[in-house]
């Protein structure tokens, strides 16, 4: 199994208004879609959610997810947040929060019970996957990720991104979010959800998504 290596992405050395920055962002729609990562979400929170549930969203972007889970969760998400280094997206919802912050900084994990993220822990290194763990397990009952699988597979699998129009920048960091990826339970280990109180679902599909879900039960 290739080792994990974190490295940087070039989209994080781009302002968000670059050509390529931009191109980026219709990649990474494109790949969402292909693999079906909203569409699971969606499903992962109609099983799991409960009345009074607040949701975090880390790495919200541009609001993608969000939105997508609104137009699908209306009577079921009635509280979401989003946070990320750049500023709040112009078609956020006004009645949600956005949290302009580092989510290694962050500091109100506590007001949220349910913590979901879309292609983000994979850019950080194992010690600070610890550090979140330990934040995250005093006061979420729920997290739900998906990440990339780290694989030689999916690292072969690359070249056909090229006939898919797909830019240079989305070939680069796309590799480099492999080999930052994870593999069988890898990311709840580091996490530290290895408690009897943790249960864990994990799920890697031939497309390359590395997928858990982790509930705890009171």
């Amino acid at each position: 199994m290739l080792p994990r290596r974190v490295q940087p992405e070039i989209l994080d050395s781009l302002p968000p208004d670059h050509p390529d920055a931009a191109h980026n962002r219709r990649d990474l729609r494109f790949f969402n879609a292909l693999m079906g990562n909203y569409r699971w979400f969606v499903n992962v929170l109609r099983t799991h959610l409960r009345p009074g549930d607040r949701v975090l969203e880390l790495g919200a972007g541009e609001g993608d997810l969000g939105r997508y889970l609104r137009s699908r969760l209306t009577s079921d998400l009635p509280v979401h947040g989003g946070l990320d280094l750049w500023p709040c997206p112009k078609h956020w919802p006004a009645a949600w929060a956005w949290h302009r912050d580092d989510l290694i900084r962050f500091s109100r994990y506590r007001d949220y019970n349910v913590i979901i993220g879309n292609l983000i822990l994979h850019q950080f290194e194992d010690d600070v996957l610890a550090a979140l763990g330990r934040q995250w397990r005093e006061h979420a009952r729920l997290l739900i990720f998906c990440e990339p699988a780290r694989s030689n597979l999916h690292l072969a699998q690359l070249p056909l991104a090229r006939l898919a129009g797909i830019n240079y920048v989305s070939r680069h960091d796309a590799r480099v979010s492999i080999q930052g990826g994870f593999h069988a339970h890898e990311l709840p280990r580091l996490l530290g959800l290895q408690g009897p109180e943790w249960h864990i679902h994990l799920h890697h599909t031939f497309l390359g998504a590395y997928r858990m879900v982790a509930v705890r039960e009171s």
